[in-house]
Protein backbone atom coordinates (compact mmCIF):
# COMPACT_ATOMS: atom_id res chain seq x y z
CA UNK A 1 0.00 0.00 0.00
CA UNK A 2 1.50 3.27 -0.83
CA UNK A 3 1.71 6.33 1.80
CA UNK A 4 -1.91 8.09 1.72
CA UNK A 5 -4.06 5.82 -0.45
CA UNK A 6 -7.05 6.11 2.55
CA UNK A 7 -5.95 9.87 2.65
CA UNK A 8 -9.85 10.99 2.08
CA UNK A 9 -10.85 9.35 5.03
CA UNK A 10 -8.07 11.53 7.65
CA UNK A 11 -10.55 13.67 8.78
CA UNK A 12 -9.81 15.47 12.18
CA UNK A 13 -11.93 13.91 14.96
CA UNK A 14 -12.80 10.57 12.88
CA UNK A 15 -12.26 7.41 14.46
CA UNK A 16 -11.02 3.92 12.69
CA UNK A 17 -11.69 0.37 14.78
CA UNK A 18 -9.13 -1.59 13.82
CA UNK A 19 -8.86 -5.48 14.15
CA UNK A 20 -5.33 -6.86 14.85
CA UNK A 21 -3.17 -9.91 14.00
CA UNK A 22 -0.29 -9.71 15.51
CA UNK A 23 2.80 -12.30 14.75
CA UNK A 24 1.83 -12.04 10.98
CA UNK A 25 4.04 -13.15 8.32
CA UNK A 26 3.40 -10.62 6.03
CA UNK A 27 2.23 -6.83 7.58
CA UNK A 28 0.18 -5.22 6.13
CA UNK A 29 -3.55 -3.59 6.75
CA UNK A 30 -6.25 -2.90 4.34
CA UNK A 31 -9.94 -1.68 4.62
CA UNK A 32 -12.36 -4.35 3.89
CA UNK A 33 -16.43 -3.45 3.87
CA UNK A 34 -15.99 -0.72 6.50
CA UNK A 35 -13.48 -2.67 8.40
CA UNK A 36 -9.90 -2.11 9.29
CA UNK A 37 -7.56 -5.26 9.47
CA UNK A 38 -3.84 -5.10 10.26
CA UNK A 39 -1.31 -7.81 10.20
CA UNK A 40 2.19 -6.74 11.99
CA UNK A 41 5.00 -9.11 12.47
CA UNK A 42 5.39 -7.42 16.00
CA UNK A 43 4.59 -9.24 19.11
CA UNK A 44 1.95 -8.07 21.61
CA UNK A 45 4.70 -7.21 24.22
CA UNK A 46 5.78 -4.08 25.70
CA UNK A 47 3.35 -2.32 23.22
CA UNK A 48 5.48 -3.21 20.43
CA UNK A 49 2.73 -4.51 18.18
CA UNK A 50 0.29 -1.48 19.26
CA UNK A 51 3.28 0.89 17.69
CA UNK A 52 2.94 -1.10 14.39
CA UNK A 53 -0.28 -0.64 14.18
CA UNK A 54 -0.48 3.12 14.56
CA UNK A 55 2.53 3.36 12.13
CA UNK A 56 1.06 1.25 9.69
CA UNK A 57 -2.54 3.41 10.08
CA UNK A 58 -0.98 6.51 10.10
CA UNK A 59 0.73 5.39 6.92
CA UNK A 60 -2.40 4.36 5.16
CA UNK A 61 -3.76 7.82 5.83
CA UNK A 62 -0.93 9.84 5.25
CA UNK A 63 -0.57 11.35 8.37
CA UNK A 64 1.57 11.30 11.07
CA UNK A 65 1.28 8.48 14.03
CA UNK A 66 1.89 11.44 16.45
CA UNK A 67 -1.89 12.25 14.80
CA UNK A 68 -3.37 9.49 16.29
CA UNK A 69 -4.93 8.51 19.48
CA UNK A 70 -5.13 4.95 21.24
CA UNK A 71 -8.96 5.30 22.58
CA UNK A 72 -9.64 1.53 23.17
CA UNK A 73 -8.21 -1.74 23.04
CA UNK A 74 -4.50 -1.20 24.03
CA UNK A 75 -4.15 -5.37 25.55
CA UNK A 76 -7.46 -6.53 22.98
CA UNK A 77 -7.25 -7.33 19.01
CA UNK A 78 -9.78 -4.56 18.34
CA UNK A 79 -8.63 -1.39 18.73
CA UNK A 80 -10.04 2.03 18.63
CA UNK A 81 -7.97 5.20 17.44
CA UNK A 82 -9.21 8.66 16.48
CA UNK A 83 -7.48 10.90 14.67
CA UNK A 84 -6.25 14.30 16.24
CA UNK A 85 -6.26 18.11 14.56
Amino acid sequence: MKKGDHAALALSGAEFAVRVTPRAKQPGIALTDGQWRSSVTAAPEDGKANAAVTEALAHALGVAKTRLTLLRGATSRDKLFRLEP
